[in-house]
């Protein structure tokens, strides 16, 4: 199985979010918890249901991770933007 986390956005101001191992929504994805089982993504799709239905969050997936000498990264070009910022500088 692919590794997994849990994504949403926080429905209070959009920011990107991921479920961590403290239970909570954090903006950081070192923190977040990572799903190495079926099990553990079932429960983990189950905890993004539940915060979607309470309206604390929107767009919640799972997504593909890799884990590298502890540092989570996201498989996807997407969720690397979105857990990182912006491919390019802005100038000002």
């Amino acid at each position: 199985m692919t590794l997994q986390i849990l994504t949403a956005n926080r429905l209070s101001d959009g920011i990107s979010v991921w479920y961590d191992v403290d239970g909570l929504w954090n903006e950081s994805i070192a923190r977040a918890e990572i799903a190495r089982t079926k099990e553990d993504a079932a429960r983990l799709e189950s905890v993004g249901k539940q915060a979607f239905s309470a309206n604390l969050v929107l767009d919640v997936n799972l997504i593909d991770v890799e884990e590298n000498n502890g540092f989570i990264r996201p498989l996807r070009l997407r969720e690397r933007i979105r857990a990182e910022g912006p491919t390019i500088d802005y100038v000002i």
